[in-house]
């Protein structure tokens, strides 16, 4: 019997593992799970920083990616412009990278119709300006002469909005969600130094390593790290979403190769012994 059921497992057809991988990935972004999700000390910091600026303050959301980043960036994006319109905060966008105006719009725009947000008054998207790091020390001297005009096309100063921001003086908090260069390293190192400017950064699992040192230093006041500091954030507002969603799903997937692993080790680890039963005897 033991030896019938050993074969069986040698003997499961790949494509039965692929479609049980295939449900574990797709049963939990149709039906999510909420598995419990621990919070770090630098996904913490992002949202304490945000709760500690007062009511009716601005705060900027840069975004510098694209769209091949967007499942990691874009709940990060989505969970900032939401804990920032909860929290009663103005909101102004500004991108280094060409292709994010639209990405940002796309998450912008639904949450400011669910929070009755109205646009050139309570949020702004000031769209793409090239330069990189030229760009940024532009901005220190004067936002609206940087980016004369909106996403949109409509000039800055005849937005309610844009009266009251001249610099980065004020800017309550800056939230810059990067996927590379311009991005993270460049607002800490002309932004920040030089502005003092309270910052906050979301970037890929695989670019998240190369930041931390900035939260030790306190250039940094929180880093989300890929989509498992999405998950984290989205749990700390209490809005669990895309992020969410996915890490269930990687979970159970990593729960079950472990379940194959072992399952594969176990036959082979029977099978052994048998054969050498079998020619001892």
């Amino acid at each position: 019997m033991a030896k019938s059921k050993t074969a069986a497992i040698g003997r499961i057809d790949r494509r039965i593992i692929f479609a049980l991988i295939f449900l574990a990935v797709a049963w939990p972004l149709i039906q999510p799970m909420r598995l419990p999700i621990d919070v770090s000390p630098p996904v913490q910091g992002i949202y304490d920083a945000v709760e500690a600026v007062p009511e009716g303050s601005i705060v900027m959301l840069a975004g510098d990616y694209s769209p091949d980043t967007m499942p990691e960036l874009q709940p990060m994006v989505e969970t900032f412009i939401r804990h920032a319109f909860e929290k009663d905060l103005r909101l102004v966008v500004a991108c280094l990278w060409p292709a994010s105006p639209p990405l940002v719009e796309a998450a912008l725009n639904p949450l400011a119709e669910e929070y009755g947000k109205d646009y050139g008054v309570d949020y702004v998207n000031l769209g793409y300006m090239a330069g990189g790091t030229v760009t940024l020390l532009g901005m220190g001297a004067s936002i609206p002469n940087t980016f004369p005009s909106d996403y949109g096309g409509t000039p800055v100063r005849e937005l309610p909005i844009m009266r009251d921001v001249r610099n980065f003086d004020d800017i309550a908090m800056v939230m810059e969600v990067s996927a590379g260069t311009p991005g993270t390293r460049e607002w800490v190192q002309q932004v920040q130094s030089r502005f003092q400017v309270t910052l906050g950064s979301g970037t890929t699992a695989v670019g998240a390593p190369n930041f931390y040192p900035y939260v030790q230093s306190k250039q940094l006041v929180g880093l989300l790290g890929g989509l498992k500091g999405a998950a984290e954030y989205e749990t700390l507002i209490g809005a669990p979403g895309d992020a969410t969603s996915g890490m269930d799903a990687q979970s159970i997937v990593h729960a079950m190769i472990v379940v194959f692993i072992l399952l594969g080790n176990l036959a082979y680890f029977i099978s052994g012994r048998r054969r050498a039963s079998e020619r001892a005897a």
